[in-house]
């Protein structure tokens, strides 16, 4: 079972089941979490598996990411209102498909349903660069990670999963190395999930674009289109009250 953090206690409406991106985990959506929590949602944030502190496994699939996120709603009532961001909307659009009645509305937030050209690898790379046996701070990681990463923020990013006590990855980099091109593609899952769906994007971003529109209608029929002006691919980041009205908004209809 994927690590959960439950905030919020009302169990009147399904819950909303929040599944981040690659290199995250439950902690980066936090605050988001705690906001939609203090409006009276009860709110489920998952580390993906190979990620934070759920377990690691060999395999890192779309379906298999799908069958972990269904077994935490089944745990949790049954039905869930699931948010998912790039990986993560990935794994959520494929419990959508695989496991229809599980999910009651749908947010997929920065991604479609395709493959994509680019790659993680060089974050993969960076990582394993870091002389960890060296590490005491946080600043000593960022320090060594700044030579080969220069993006402030990409940086903090992936330091949220650096155990430096441990000195040690919370992310399973093997697998997702040996998955990358699994993580950046897309599979055959065939079906349509009928329930309504929201392709929510960063208007700054690249990662949605009109010629993807066929392909998610045909699967997502009830998809509806919306961007948040000013956000990039992170756009829970860039824009949170936005992000965070639109999800309430959504999801409380």
């Amino acid at each position: 079972m994927l690590h959960t953090v439950t905030m919020g206690a009302d169990h009147t409406r399904p819950p909303i089941l929040i599944a981040h991106g690659l290199f995250g985990s439950a902690r980066n959506w936090g605050v988001i979490a705690r906001r939609l929590s203090d409006q009276g949602h009860h709110v489920l944030t998952v580390d993906m598996r190979n990620h934070g502190d759920s377990p690691w496994a060999d395999s890192h699939s779309y379906p298999d990411l799908a069958q972990d996120l269904a077994e935490v709603i089944a745990a949790h009532g049954g039905q869930a209102d699931v948010l998912g961001h790039s990986m993560g909307g990935k794994a959520a659009m494929a419990l959508a498909l695989t496991h229809p009645t599980l999910v009651r509305r749908l947010i997929v937030a920065d991604i479609a349903p395709v493959a994509y050209g680019h790659t993680q690898q060089h974050l993969i790379d960076a990582m394993r660069a870091i002389d960890l046996s060296v590490i005491e701070t946080r600043r000593d990681a960022d320090q060594q990670l700044a030579q080969l990463v220069t993006t402030d923020g990409v940086r903090a990013f992936l330091l949220q999963s650096l155990d430096v006590k441990g000195r040690r990855w919370r992310l399973n980099l093997d697998a997702l190395e040996r998955f990358m091109p699994a993580i950046l593609g897309w599979p055959a899952l065939g079906g349509s999930f009928p329930g309504p769906t929201l392709f929510l994007s960063g208007a700054l971003s690249d990662y949605v674009q009109p010629e993807h529109r066929p392909t998610i209608k045909t699967l997502f029929p009830a998809a509806r289109f919306a961007k948040i002006p000013g956000a990039g691919h992170w756009l829970h980041a860039d824009r949170p009250r936005e992000f965070e009205a639109t999800i309430a908004a959504f999801f409380g209809a």
